[in-house]
């Protein structure tokens, strides 16, 4: 392929999944390093003078000794790096013979139009602003999930005590039209006045296929 993309990648690790619906699968991760927001709540070291420059072929080569059978592109923002990852997927998703897991921000819908037929599973965040310090994008992320639901897509929220109504309301709204889970993540490190109980149920109360989930790796001290 002539001419073909390259991207940063600030780290390729194999680990256990501790987030959302897949928490506890071993999945080969792809950290990229740049993002479109800035979340008050962000534990990734985006630092890309410690990132290395990837062509496709050398992450193909990478990834294709990896015993996960699972490939979790993260960041960061993955989306940020789209042509990267059509050429890369286009050219290597068959060969590779494993899962595409998309852990991404859900605001770049335009993005993942270009590669949703390369991807098998979606983790979609929604940023509350009451946690993430980043203002709500409601209208996007909903453009964003009408994209996402052409494969398997779960919404992860974060949250601490200062989340409200509205934005409760929001986002057991959008899940029930949409039919996806929603998975409510505590934000790290928790809070001891949060009372987990009493927000479940007020999401439960608006919809009842939510799932409480913490960051699991956090627990068990893996990466």
């Amino acid at each position: 392929m002539e001419n073909q993309s390259t991207a940063k990648i600030r780290e390729i690790f194999t680990s256990i999944q501790g987030e959302g619906l897949y928490m506890g699968e071993k999945h080969a991760f792809v950290r990229f390093c740049r993002c479109n927001l800035n979340c008050e709540f962000c534990d990734t070291d985006f630092d890309i003078k410690k990132a290395d420059e990837y062509d496709i072929y050398k992450l193909f080569n990478v990834l294709d000794k990896n015993d996960a059978k699972v490939i979790s592109f993260t960041g960061g923002e993955p989306l940020m790096e789209v042509d990267f990852l059509y050429d890369f997927l286009k050219s290597f998703k068959v060969g590779l013979n494993k899962k595409i897991y998309l852990e991404t921000n859900g605001t770049l819908f335009e993005q993942l139009e270009k590669i949703i037929d390369f991807v098998d599973v979606i983790s979609m965040d929604i940023k509350l602003q009451s946690a993430a310090g980043q203002p709500n994008r409601f209208s996007v992320n909903e453009k964003f999930l009408q994209v996402a639901i052409k494969k398997e897509v779960f919404i992860k929220v974060v949250f601490d005590k200062n989340i409200i109504q509205e934005e409760i309301d929001y986002c057991t709204q959008i899940a029930k039209k949409y039919g996806v889970l929603l998975v409510l993540q505590p934000k790290m490190p928790m809070d001891s006045e949060l009372d987990f109980e009493k927000i479940f149920n007020k999401f439960f109360e608006k919809y009842e296929n939510i799932r409480l989930i913490p960051q699991v790796h956090k627990f068990l001290n893996v990466v």
